[in-house]
Formats: C-alpha cells, structure tokens, sequence
C-alpha cells in the first residue's frame, strides 16, 4: 500500500504540468459555435412562447426552498453535435425567492461591480467595464478548484430584455477567457488565450426572472466549453471539468437566493 501511494505521488507530480496543456483548435470553436445556436434558437422559442418561459417546472420542490439542477443537451436536427478536441457542458437551475421582486433581482444581477463581494470565492475581482442602458461590457475574474485550483479572467458582454411586466430575460456570453498563473501574487500573468490548461474556454449563461405567487423564480441556463478529457488522465482532469460546471451554476444560484432573501427580510 505505501508503494502504490508513493507511486501515485511520484506520478502527479510528473503528469500534472503535462495534464494542464491544452489548446483550443479551430475545429473546436467551430462545433461549439454551432452548438450554441442550436442553444439559443431553443431558448428563444421557449422566452417567447406564452406560458413557457422557465426550463424547470418543479414549483414544489422550489417553493420548498430547494435549487434544482438539470443537465440539458441539444441536438442539430436531430442529431448529436461533436465537439472534437472539447466538451460542452449544458445545465439549467432554477430557484424560487418568496417575497423577492423582480427588479430586485435583476438588480442584484446587473451589480456587476460587486459580484466580487456576493459571490466570493468564485469571482474574486468584478467590474463593469462599458454600460448603455441594458447593455454590459463585464469582467469578472473567477476561481475554481477541484483536486487542482485553476483562475481566469473573463470578458463578457451582457444584454437584458423585459418581456412584459412580471418578466425578464439575460443573454451573457463570453469574449475572451485567460488562464492566469500564480493569480494574486506579483509575478502573475495571463496564458496565451486558447493555449492553457483548457479547464474554460467559454462561458455562456442565459437568465429568466418570473415574478409570479409572492415571489421571484430566478432561473439560470449555463453553456461551457472546456477540453477533453486525456485518455489516463481522467483522475485529474476529469474531476474538474465534469464536476465544476454544476457546481458553480448551484453555487451562484444559492448565493442570488440567500442574497435576495436578505434584501426582503426574510
């Protein structure tokens, strides 16, 4: 048994710096581009059909308190889309905030310059950078672990839309996402953008707020891309890349929830 656990160890230290290589290939951007479409024209039609609106009809269990995640995945006429070299990660949640309003929460969202305050430590620096009307320019730097810690820098551009009065709707997709090394330490430094680690290389996330029942449905939709995982690396790798999608989609949810029934005083 200390064999095989000195062996491991001896292992990862050589593997890891090797498991962190990655680059984003043409071929990839590509499949998910055309995966992202078939996202949106779903989206789209559920936004503006009467009655639809919200992905997640469980009002028990949200009205129970309670955050449900779904995995989703979408087809291209049917048929399956691949992303060589990447894999797409595709998750709705949904949650109910009793006696939160609408403007509210969207407030809380748009308050891009203190994410970094409510939704530490996954986003450790937030900014707007560039604001017209409901129209947004953001950065937020973000961190992750999972077996390994990674931290990267986003862009994104962030465009609201009002569906009548009790609805809203939030399209954020990302511009540019670099790796960064030694983060918070004077010789940090970003990677070459698509040449990294590969742990994300988009990041999409599609909002609906409902104020309906006394109360605010809030309801997140994330789409991300990061790499494939390397055949025998799957214990590294594989922890971060399957795992961190849902669980930062369940975090910034409970977070917005626990931050808005602060707000209404409950």
């Amino acid at each position: 048994m200390r064999w095989w656990l000195l062996r491991t160890a001896v292992v990862a230290v050589c593997i890891v710096p090797g498991a962190r290589a990655a680059e984003l290939k043409p071929a990839t951007v590509t499949a998910f581009e055309r995966y992202q479409r078939a996202a949106e024209l779903a989206i789209a039609g559920d936004v503006s059909a009467t009655g639809v609106f919200l992905r997640n009809n469980a009002d028990e269990r949200l009205r129970r308190g309670e955050v449900v995640v779904e995995r989703l995945r979408v087809t291209d006429g049917g048929k399956p889309i691949d992303i060589p070299g990447g894999l797409v990660h595709h998750w709705v949640g949904t949650a109910f905030i009793p006696g939160a309003r609408l403007d509210q929460a969207v407030a809380l969202l748009q308050a891009y310059d203190r994410h970094a305050e409510i939704y530490k430590p996954s986003v450790a620096r937030s900014a707007v950078l560039e604001r017209d009307g409901d129209r947004f320019r953001i950065f937020l730097r973000m961190f992750m672990k999972k077996v390994i810690a990674v931290t990267v820098n986003t862009e994104s551009m962030a465009q609201f839309e009002r569906h009548g009065g009790d609805r809203v709707s939030s399209s954020i997709r990302s511009t540019r996402i670099a790796e960064v090394d030694n983060a918070g330490e004077p010789g940090e430094r970003e990677k070459p953008v698509g040449r990294d680690g590969g742990y994300l290389w988009r990041l999409n996330t599609y909002w609906r707020f409902l104020e309906r029942g006394g109360g605010t449905y809030v309801e997140c939709e994330s789409i991300t891309l990061t790499r494939d995982i390397p055949m025998g690396l799957g214990w590294i790798v594989g922890p971060f890349v399957t795992s961190i999608p849902r669980d930062t989609l369940t975090f910034t949810l409970e977070t917005t929830r626990r931050a808005l029934l602060a707000e209404a005083g409950r």
